[in-house]
């Protein structure tokens, strides 16, 4: 028997009417398994089957032998409704399937636990589809003169990784002009469906990018 925390059990008994019609308690036997809970729970949610229910609204519910309400449902799943109407949360079980949950909430047309389980069941897809980050590099030549330039004209998310001195390969009067390679990357966010727009955008540096496709990633 399962009965709810904080409150004592009435004596055998008590605390009904007519085969536990209208008092404070109410024995619910679901799927083999008896709930006892209070009126006032189970009226939480007025448009629910439960309240209906223990408002004696007609609805050809039969009885047991101690005169709890039989209802032919998973009694596994119906402590997270319970609960629910008790203290308005939803807790569950790590084990325990929100599809389960979710299919007792309507059957029992609980709206606003149905809407709290959706939402979680959409996060959790949302964050399975979601797709890692990548990580795109660029291999760009440039001369040491040219490096402040490339600095101030590096486009948003764009960062460096690595610089290379590669020697001299100009001479300017009577000093040689060092050559640098430059890596930079940046981090494309990506969606089930492909790259973002941010694939297309490039780094707006005015300076010469090595065409060896060996120098793609350094």
């Amino acid at each position: 028997m399962r009965m709810e925390a904080g409150e004592a059990a009435p004596p055998a008994g008590a605390g009904s009417r007519a085969g536990g019609g209208w008092g404070k308690w109410v024995r619910l036997n679901v799927g083999g398994t008896v709930f006892l809970t209070t009126r006032q729970t189970l009226c939480r949610e007025q448009k629910s089957f439960l309240s209906r229910l223990c408002q004696g609204e007609e609805l050809q519910s039969d009885r047991d032998e101690t005169g709890a309400y039989l209802i032919d449902r998973d009694p596994t799943y119906f402590g997270p409704i319970l609960n629910f109407l008790r203290h308005g949360k939803l807790v569950l079980d790590k084990d325990m399937a929100e599809e389960g949950v979710l299919e007792e909430a309507e059957f029992y047309n609980i709206g606003p636990l149905i809407r709290i389980i959706k939402d979680r069941m959409e996060e959790k897809d949302y964050t399975v589809t979601q797709v890692p980050p990548k990580h795109v590099y660029r291999v760009l030549q440039c001369q040491e003169e040219e490096l402040t330039q490339m600095v101030s004209t590096m486009s948003d998310g764009w960062r460096f990784e690595q610089l290379v001195n590669i020697g001299s390969s100009y001479n300017y009067g009577s000093e040689d002009q060092a050559e640098f390679l430059c890596v930079v990357s940046k981090e494309l966010h990506s969606s089930p469906h492909g790259l973002s727009s941010e694939s297309s955008r490039k780094t707006k540096v005015p300076v010469r990018t090595l065409p060896d496709p060996s120098l793609s990633l350094l």
